[in-house]
């Protein structure tokens, strides 16, 4: 039986922060108040009208005073600066966590900013969400039969992961832990590819002189391949900055094997073409076969 938390600090009162507050809400594992932090007045605001948070302050300092736990579900831009706000109020045993899609850096920061405080940092990605953002996007099913990565290491303290850990499967997740470094080159393939390749295409069809008919006869199709690129620019300006090499070693890779297939259509190879539309509907049927499983 996982215990209580009893003193909660959020800082980022957002879809992922947000949910995974209601969800530890709507499991019994909340026994204190919550403390929401962040950059706007309304979002908070919105926060502690659904439930989310108890209270809030613009001041990561005194948000954490108290807290038995902490988590950190800000853009990855802004968590080292967050590391060094919190550190001199932080209590002598609470645990922090993230939510961030890139781990390396983050670990980084946390070794760097944390002092003594960093063996109690459990990095952690929700391999959930959707492209809308804020408090009022918050629901607490989110992470429910849904992957969350933990990537401690060799200095974060065991108990604390343990504890984590815990927290995220009594809410109905699914945790598996890795290195950071092989959690930064997955990710990159099945999740920061996707988006780049998202927002370059909607980016590149909104600069043709005909976008308005482009838009105007875009079907279903379009509408489901583009749907992430409505997800949050500062996010993923961030994680882009934060996974540079995981990233580009993805893009590369991609970029080859497209040219390869614009040299198939260019050369009407339709035998090439058609084979490797039958390698990715096979490989996309797999993937939803282990979905379901």
């Amino acid at each position: 039986m996982t215990a209580p938390v009893g003193r909660i600090a959020l800082i980022g009162t957002g879809l992922i922060g947000g949910s995974w507050a209601l969800a530890l809400r709507a499991a019994g594992l909340v026994s204190g108040p919550i403390a929401g932090c962040g950059r706007s007045p309304e979002n908070l605001e919105t926060a502690r009208e659904r439930g989310i948070i108890d209270t809030f302050t613009t001041d990561a300092r005194e948000a954490v005073a108290g807290a038995e736990l902490v988590i950190l579900a800000v853009p990855l831009g802004a968590i080292g600066p967050v590391f060094g706000r919190m550190r001199d109020t932080l209590e002598p045993h609470a645990i922090i966590t993230d939510v961030g899609s890139a781990k390396q850096g983050v670990m980084a920061d946390a070794r760097r900013m944390l002092g003594d405080a960093a063996e109690r940092f459990v990095p952690g990605h929700p391999v959930a969400g959707n492209e809308r953002t804020g408090a009022e996007a918050a629901f607490p099913e989110l992470f429910r039969n849904r992957q969350v990565i933990l990537t401690p290491d060799d200095i974060t303290a065991g108990w604390a992961s343990d504890r984590v850990q815990a927290l995220w499967e009594a809410v109905g997740a699914r945790v598996v832990r890795m290195t950071a470094a092989h959690h930064d080159d997955v990710l990159a393939a099945t999740s920061h590819l996707p988006h780049m390749l998202a927002y370059s295409l909607v980016d590149t069809l909104s600069r043709w002189s005909d976008r308005d008919e482009v838009f105007a006869y875009a079907a279903g199709g379009f509408r489901d391949f583009t749907r992430i690129a409505s997800s949050d620019p500062e996010m993923w300006r961030d994680i882009c900055a934060a996974n540079r090499d995981a990233l580009l070693t993805a893009l590369d890779r991609y970029m080859a094997d497209l040219g390869e297939l614009r040299g198939a259509i260019h050369a009407g190879d339709t035998a090439r073409l058609e084979e490797v539309f039958v390698n990715a509907r096979a490989a996309r049927d797999r993937f939803l076969a282990m979905l379901e499983s």
